[in-house]
């Protein structure tokens, strides 16, 4: 309690910043936690979550992963009666580890800013996990955010390259070996065999300048992904590195006010949207 405080809103954020603490948001990774159920999205909510990965590396009833088969070509009806109804309680859509056509369906519904978590730019590192410049384009209309992870797999071309066949190996594997010591002893060969590079702290940045080109500065912010991820870069082991993209950003000719947005400012601006766009849906009602 000392150093984090937990935020429900964008006031609780700022009030946190005033005392000298660190606010925490409750997110859910998964809209597979919701069980198929619109009560329980509502009770998630009521709980402090607010913000939901639609999917996680799993295909659900009603929303496609990027790292499993399409089974709806994005959204079915279900799904985008989820993202409406996140809109209504100003819970955040989340995008990352979603399809390329989840994504461009959620976008077609969502009337409030999406965010992608934890994503990086696929133009850059062609990984289905990251996201391609058709989506980036749709940024601006949308008013989101897609922030940049740090994980090796994403950020490296080579890495990346790697990690997309490794997706394909696991699941060849799971349907081979149905207990959990065996399918794990197989991975642990195979990754063995097919070690992939750690990249470094510039291929990170080298991301955020293709992100900022195409989705503009307005629609970039830092996602690091460090409590889920088995690799970092080199220069970006912990927390205590972010200096060193603002170090990195200033040599590359980016002003303090935009280096702010994307450290901070661009995240703010899209929770305090959010939040009135759900306002606005009450007042409605009413």
């Amino acid at each position: 309690p000392d150093t984090f405080a937990l935020a429900r809103n964008y006031e609780d954020i700022l009030n946190a910043r005033r005392q000298g603490k660190i606010a925490s948001l409750i997110g859910v990774e998964g809209g597979h936690s919701i069980e198929n159920s619109m009560a329980n999205l509502h009770r998630l909510f009521d709980l402090g979550a607010r913000y939901m990965t639609l999917t996680h590396s799993d295909t659900l009833m009603w929303a496609d992963s990027a790292t499993d088969q399409s089974k709806h070509d994005g959204l079915n009806v279900f799904g985008e009666a989820v993202v409406r109804e996140m809109n209504a309680l100003g819970m955040i859509v989340d995008l990352s580890h979603v399809s390329e056509a989840t994504m461009h369906d959620a976008l077609d519904v969502s009337v409030a800013p999406v965010m992608f978590s934890h994503s990086s730019a696929r133009t850059v590192a062609d990984h289905v996990r990251n996201v391609p410049d058709s989506v980036l384009k749709r940024m601006s209309d949308n008013g989101g955010i897609v922030m940049v992870n740090f994980f090796s797999g994403f950020v490296d071309p080579k890495a990346a390259q790697i990690m997309s066949e490794m997706f394909n190996v696991s699941r060849e594997l799971r349907k081979k070996y149905e207990l959990d010591d065996e399918y794990n002893a197989a991975m642990a060969r195979w990754r063995a065999a097919n070690p992939y590079p750690p990249g470094t702290i510039h291929d990170v940045i080298d991301h955020i300048d293709h992100m900022v080109k195409i989705a503009g500065i307005n629609h970039v912010g830092i996602g690091s992904d460090y409590d889920g991820v088995s690799k970092l870069p080199l220069g970006l082991e912990d927390v205590s590195t972010y200096p060193r993209i603002t170090q990195l950003l200033l040599e590359r000719g980016y002003s303090r006010r935009a280096i702010t947005k994307i450290l901070s400012g661009n995240m703010m601006r899209v929770i305090k949207h959010v939040e009135q766009v759900a306002n606005q849906s009450e007042q409605q009602k009413n």
